[in-house]
């Protein structure tokens, strides 16, 4: 079962409303429409959606800077999700705490968690705290978290493109890939058997440019950042 984008003129389907701490939404500007995530913007400045927290066990694949990776771990954030990101480099991920904010006896909220790159026992998530897990692993991510439960998403944050993640790569329900170099996109070509002009549009997107590519689909996207992201994240950029 493949992820769809959605868009306010083309797809009614209603995702899961989720509650959130009134705290995180003043942190965060909501970027979904009750559960979505927002991932960008179309050709007509339209926002394009994507269901990623939903009554099914999920993966989603992140092929770039991890500019991207932070903001769809924010924007999940900003819908309700529980957030645990398992990381090599934990400095680069203090945003999604900063974000978060303290709870009122002022201890770090508990809706995010950095781990190291070893099995923990996870939240155990339902239809009212979906749990969205972050494996930032590097080109080869070993598969800790993978996701067994509705309800749960796991985020795998490539680098890049490794022979060895095809696995990964081809068990994915959606996949967001910014600019890859020649070299990269012809393995994407082999992973999911893409014609030459889909490989040449993967060479030359610019930095603030994603392509979603799931079953039957493939999307061309900009990235978009509300003024309080770009606080907490900076520009949009390809690189980290």
């Amino acid at each position: 079962m493949s992820l769809r984008l959605r868009d306010p003129g083309r797809n009614t389907g209603v995702a899961p409303e989720f509650v959130v701490d009134p705290v995180l939404l003043d942190a965060i500007s909501p970027s979904g429409d009750r559960g979505g995530i927002v991932v960008g913007s179309g050709l007509k400045g339209e926002p394009l959606t994507i269901s990623a927290l939903r009554a099914t066990p999920t993966r989603i694949v992140l092929v770039g800077g991890l500019y991207l990776a932070r903001q769809v771990a924010l924007r999940a954030m900003a819908v309700g999700a529980w957030v645990t990101i398992a990381t090599g480099r934990p400095a680069a991920w203090q945003v999604l705490p900063k974000a978060a904010g303290n709870q009122p006896n002022w201890r770090p909220s508990p809706l995010v968690t950095i781990r190291r790159l070893s099995p923990v026992e996870l939240p155990r998530p339902s239809e009212d705290a979906p749990l969205l897990v972050v494996t930032d692993g590097g080109p080869t991510p070993q598969d800790l978290f993978p996701p067994r439960s509705p309800w749960h998403t796991t985020v795998y944050v490539l680098p890049y493109l490794h022979p060895q993640a095809t696995t990964i790569a081809n068990a994915a329900d959606v996949v967001l890939m910014q600019r890859l170099p020649a070299g990269q996109a012809e393995l994407a070509a082999r992973i999911w058997r893409l014609p030459p002009q889909m490989v040449r549009q993967l060479t030359t997107l610019k930095d603030d440019q994603v392509v979603a590519l799931g079953q039957n689909l493939w999307r061309p996207l900009r990235l978009v950042t509300t003024p309080k992201e770009q606080a907490l994240l900076g520009p949009v950029r390809r690189g980290d």
